[in-house]
């Protein structure tokens, strides 16, 4: 009995010597998470993303499924492009597909997949003094607004947005300029917000404007031209061309973007208000 008892506590003794030599952890359970090797996650991003309240919904689940701690810098897909081929950034969520192209062809993001769209909308005073509801496409819109020289709110931030309006006014063989055509240097919701006090146009994502209708004086005047879809992409900057990028993170990002789950929640944010999402899902 004795012996028994010597034997066993050999054992027990062998047993937490081995668990020592081999760091004395147990090992993880199936579905935990290991924490993050950096945590911290920079994200440069269009400001419509920020301004609908879309990140607010999504980046706390990321953070709580990941460990990642996800600083997000909302500005005009220019200047987060401009970030991603400086290495500024780790991740971005962008809507300027020509202008990604081109980062992209430079080796200055990889991992490029498409996230979701929705559109762009002309928006202005509800008496729309330039009869843009009864038009039937963006070019007949856009030159009414230049030949009447109707107050015109650009953004003027080299954002998607201001691309895309800087885009048709070049298709027209047009240059607008003076003090009709308003230069606000701003985001979406600053746009918006001078448009409403002027009585002015302006050309914005659809998702930003019925996330702040209730705060403006301005109403859908032109949509449903098929030129003025707006399409949005998440990428990783290139860790090979940059040193300090969080990689890890980047590549975790682009894949909870594209997960079936978060592309259930876009297809379903702002439906509860609106009646229809604010951004369509579009990753397979």
């Amino acid at each position: 009995m004795k012996r028994k008892k010597l034997f066993s506590l050999f054992l027990l003794v062998l047993l937490t010597i081995t668990l020592t030599a081999c760091g004395g952890e147990p090992a993880a359970e199936d579905g935990d998470t290991a924490e993050p090797e950096i945590k911290d996650l920079i994200l440069s991003t269009t400001t419509s993303t920020q301004d609908s309240g879309l990140l607010d919904e999504l980046i706390p689940i990321f953070e709580e499924e990941t460990g990642y701690l996800v600083k997000t810098i909302a500005v005009g897909t220019g200047k987060a492009l401009e970030m991603a081929s400086l290495g500024e950034a780790d991740v971005l969520l962008v809507h300027a597909p020509d202008a990604e192209k081109e980062v992209e062809a430079a080796g200055d993001v990889i991992n490029r997949q498409l996230v979701m769209h929705n559109d762009f909308v002309l928006v202005g005073p509800a008496e729309d003094p330039q009869g843009l509801r009864g038009l039937t496409t963006a070019q007949e819109a856009f030159t009414a607004l230049f030949e009447n020289e109707t107050g015109f709110v650009t953004r003027g931030d080299d954002s998607g947005t201001d691309k895309m309006e800087k885009g048709i006014w070049a298709d027209l063989g047009l240059e607008p300029e003076g003090a009709w055509y308003i230069d606000a240097g701003s985001g979406m919701a600053d746009t918006l917000k001078i448009a409403s006090e002027k009585g002015a146009y302006t050309l914005t994502d659809r998702g930003t404007y019925l996330a702040l209708k209730d705060t403006l004086d301005l109403d859908i005047l032109f949509e449903g031209d098929e030129i003025l879809l707006n399409i949005y992409h998440v990428m990783q900057v290139n860790p090979e061309k940059f040193a300090n990028i969080n990689a890890e993170g980047g590549q975790a990002f682009v894949k909870f973007m594209v997960a079936k789950e978060t592309q259930d929640i876009i297809g379903e944010f702002g439906v509860d208000r609106f009646g229809s999402p604010l951004f369509f899902p579009d990753a397979k």
